[in-house]
């Protein structure tokens, strides 16, 4: 049999090995030109692989899943996405893993939408796969642990991080539930490190602080941040303006569900619902790594062992299910430490964008709600025109979705879960049996 993998980050890596080793044949899919995905980006500078996988792994670098059917049939698209000549393909997947991984969270604010303001995973993917920093004086802002190794990867291209901006008090949050700190205390060491790469380059880390807007005539020229207390609502008198040619902006992930969603599959809090061998509720469907719970690195590769063997009919390693039981343990103190709390949305003024890519603002979108009674994900996009856009609502869907009382997870419905040319859905494509 051929087990079919979406997505080549630690979860889908995780996955084709243990099917490979198993002796299924893998089919290893991912949009990437480098196996690794975010957490383990490779620089695109340097020719070669850093990973190796089995012999009967075959590896289909820089392709998009565009569709799924149910069968589940898959269709590819492979070649540089702004390139002419992307090459089509239809593969029948006899067993699928979906490990797709997450997208930043980007919450609005007045000026969010200057050029020098970056999501911070956007930022840490230039730093680690082209050495670039996005700006020589960097202020980060958000919430989670995630904002640490960004900061290094700015730190590692020559940028000066002005500071590390976190909205919520992390210590308080994780002394309220110690079990699922213990869960995670393996950690411990790499937090440790990132604190000394802060304290080494002097770098103040803020807790309850966070940016509140940015001002620039064509780009960031600096920021206001304030204190803000344990519902994220500014402290009077405590607002700094900070002078800065970049700010990098992440509130934690959110899970990149179209193809789960397309392919029909369950969904429970926001995420893909499995059980404990990673099955989804389509029969020959899996699910592994952030599709199923933000957790981090080494929960996303025991998810992606575990989905692995079962995908390929093997017994499933009870390693990697007690590192599955203590990884979500982990994630769920890490969602509770780390959460959205409500203030943020009193930053919000009636010009401010909240869909970037339709520049839809925040008074429009209350029109269309109040006005035109456009209520459900279709009526708001055909009214206001948000999430219409080239990012098709995956950065501003989640807060439309709130500010609107929508399903929250209504804007990861889309046929085509990936751009596609038109005359690329004229071509019949090259079908293939896996």
């Amino acid at each position: 049999m051929t087990v079919t993998v979406v997505g080549a980050g630690p979860a889908g890596m995780a996955a084709a090995r243990t099917a490979a080793e198993a002796g299924a044949d893998v089919l290893l899919i991912d949009s990437g030109t480098k196996l690794g995905g975010q957490y383990h980006r490779q620089n695109s500078l340097y020719t070669g692989e850093k990973f190796a996988l089995p012999a009967n792994v075959t590896h289909l670098p820089d392709t998009a899943v565009w569709a799924v059917e149910p069968g589940p049939r898959l269709h590819l698209r492979t070649g540089p996405a702004d390139g002419p000549g992307r090459t089509g393909r239809t593969i029948d997947a006899d067993a699928l893993v979906l490990a797709t991984g997450a997208y930043d969270r980007a919450l609005p604010f007045p000026g969010w939408d200057l050029p020098g303001v970056y999501t911070a995973g956007a930022a840490q993917a230039m730093a680690k796969g082209q050495r670039v920093a996005v700006g020589r004086r960097v202020l980060l802002s958000g919430t989670g642990p995630f904002l640490f190794p960004v900061a290094e990867s700015l730190l590692g291209v020559g940028a000066e991080v002005l500071g590390v901006l976190e909205a919520n008090h992390p210590v308080t949050g994780w002394l309220a539930n110690p079990g699922g700190l213990l869960a995670g205390a393996a950690k411990a060491a790499e937090l440790g490190r990132y604190l000394a790469v802060l304290a080494r380059h002097r770098v103040p880390y803020r807790p309850r602080t966070t940016v509140l807007a940015a001002h620039g005539e064509h780009r960031v020229e600096a920021v206001t941040t304030a204190r803000v207390d344990r519902d994220w609502r500014v402290v009077p008198g405590t607002e700094q303006r900070v002078e800065c040619d970049a700010a990098c902006v992440g509130f934690g992930f959110l899970p990149q569900l179209e193809l789960a969603v397309a392919a029909g599959c369950a969904l429970r809090d926001g995420f893909v619902d499995v059980d404990f061998t990673q099955r989804t509720s389509v029969p020959g469907v899996f699910a592994a790594g952030e599709l199923t719970g933000i957790g981090g690195a080494v929960l996303s590769e025991d998810e992606g062992t575990v989905a692995g063997a079962a995908a390929a009919g093997a017994p499933v390693p009870r390693r990697a299910l007690r590192g599955v039981r203590a990884g979500r343990r982990f994630a769920a103190a890490l969602e509770a430490a780390y959460p959205i709390r409500s203030g943020w949305r009193d930053r919000l003024t009636g010009d401010t964008l909240v869909c970037r890519c339709e520049e839809v603002t925040y008074r429009a979108l209350c029109d269309a709600v109040e006005k035109r009674d456009a209520t459900g994900v279709r009526a708001l996009k055909l009214v206001s025109r948000a999430g219409l856009g080239q990012c098709q609502g995956r950065i501003c869907g989640r807060t439309v979705a709130e500010l609107t009382g929508t399903e929250t997870t209504a804007f990861s419905k889309r046929p085509i879960a990936a751009p596609v040319r038109l005359g690329e859905l004229a071509e019949i494509p090259k079908e293939d049996k896996k």
